[in-house]
């Protein structure tokens, strides 16, 4: 299929499959490094990284490959104003904070948006491949990026939203259905409305972009890439799947959650972060279902979170922990990056000649 070929020339890669960036600790470098090794586009989740941590990790990423990888940053939903009274979910937190042995929460003051200064590290790093969710960066932005060779990869829940990306002028489209873990990339429509399948909307946006579509969410083995590539994804990308390799930035309790899952048990919650993201049901999330009201908005609820969670991975304590996940956790495999991008391929290859046999 030419536009297959013709995405994976442009990314420089063997196979059709990308890591989903993950930030926040569980996409790490060696994890980066170990998927574009194995002939994958490995992806650095860096919107929660700092500039300086950006070229850190850039520079970690390329001492350990010389393959081509990816950085992603969030391009949009920063919203400083909160028009939420944090006093209920301050008392919450301290309750919490005081059986895990933390510090009594405080409600933190956001920086300006990140983005501009993320993004030029970016660039300054000369990364060959730049990914983004949550919006579309301005039209500067963008001319920027295509000045520099850079390859620009979008976010979209919609064909609506695939479209916009298109017309913005991304190089192929990254298509997050509605089984995929963590933060939703939705930017254009309600939540709701964006809560697509990830089949159903590789086919509404091939039908409605002549860009190369990449598959996202739920995808977990081979049969489930070969399925989404006969549909006419020209690649996939994967997260949940890769989250259990010893490569993997998860923390050991993080690992053994996802682990111990045998069936989907994820839920979209707003609980962690204050934007709907799917992950492991657990004791956080039910004590504010039907609290809803008291959650406040993104960022400020990921940033007020935060203490909670670093104390619960030190102590192990799942039940506080946000357990980002898809929907296919139960058939993660905690195998080494490498060898699961093996078994990836090989998987993905005998599905395909099983269909055409």
């Amino acid at each position: 299929m030419r536009i297959r070929s013709d995405l994976l020339s442009m990314l420089g890669i063997e196979h059709p499959l990308i890591l989903a960036p993950m930030g926040g600790g569980p996409g790490s470098p060696e994890l980066v490094a170990a998927v574009s090794n194995a002939g994958g586009l490995g992806m650095l989740g860096a919107a929660y990284l700092s500039p300086p941590q950006i070229a850190a990790q850039i520079g970690r990423i390329r001492a350990l490959t010389d393959r081509p990888f990816g950085v992603n940053l969030f391009a949009g939903g920063y919203r400083i104003e909160n028009d939420v009274d944090p006093a209920a979910m301050l008392t919450l937190l301290a309750d919490i904070h005081a059986m895990l042995g933390a510090s009594p929460p405080a409600l933190p003051k956001l920086p300006p948006d990140p983005f501009p200064a993320q993004l030029d590290a970016v660039i300054d790093a000369q990364v060959p491949v730049f990914s983004f969710t949550f919006g579309i960066p301005d039209n500067a932005t963008m001319a920027r990026l295509k000045a520099r060779g850079v390859v620009i990869l979008g976010t979209a829940t919609t064909a609506h939203e695939a479209r916009l990306l298109a017309d913005a002028g991304v190089d192929g489209i990254v298509t997050q259905g509605a089984e995929a873990g963590a933060h939703r990339g939705t930017f254009a429509e309600s939540f709701e409305a964006s809560m697509v399948p990830t089949l159903d909307l590789v086919r509404a946006a091939i039908r409605t972009v002549a860009l190369p579509v990449i598959a996202s969410g739920g995808l977990m083995d081979g049969r489930d890439i070969a399925t989404a590539m006969r549909l006419g994804a020209a690649a996939t990308q994967l997260g949940t799947a890769f989250l259990a390799c010893p490569e993997s930035g998860a923390s050991a309790a993080y690992k053994r959650a996802i682990l111990a899952a045998r069936e989907d048990t994820t839920v979209i919650t707003r609980a962690y972060s204050g934007r709907p993201a799917r992950g492991l049901a657990n004791t956080f999330i039910a004590r504010l279902r039907g609290r809803e009201s008291t959650i406040l908005p993104y960022p400020l609820q990921n940033a007020l979170t935060r203490a909670m969670r670093t104390a619960a991975a030190e102590r192990g304590e799942t039940g506080y922990l946000s357990l980002w996940a898809g929907q296919g956790v139960a058939r993660a495999r905690a195998l080494p990056a490498g060898v699961l991008v093996k078994h990836l391929v090989e998987e993905t290859s005998e599905a395909q000649r099983s269909v055409s046999a």
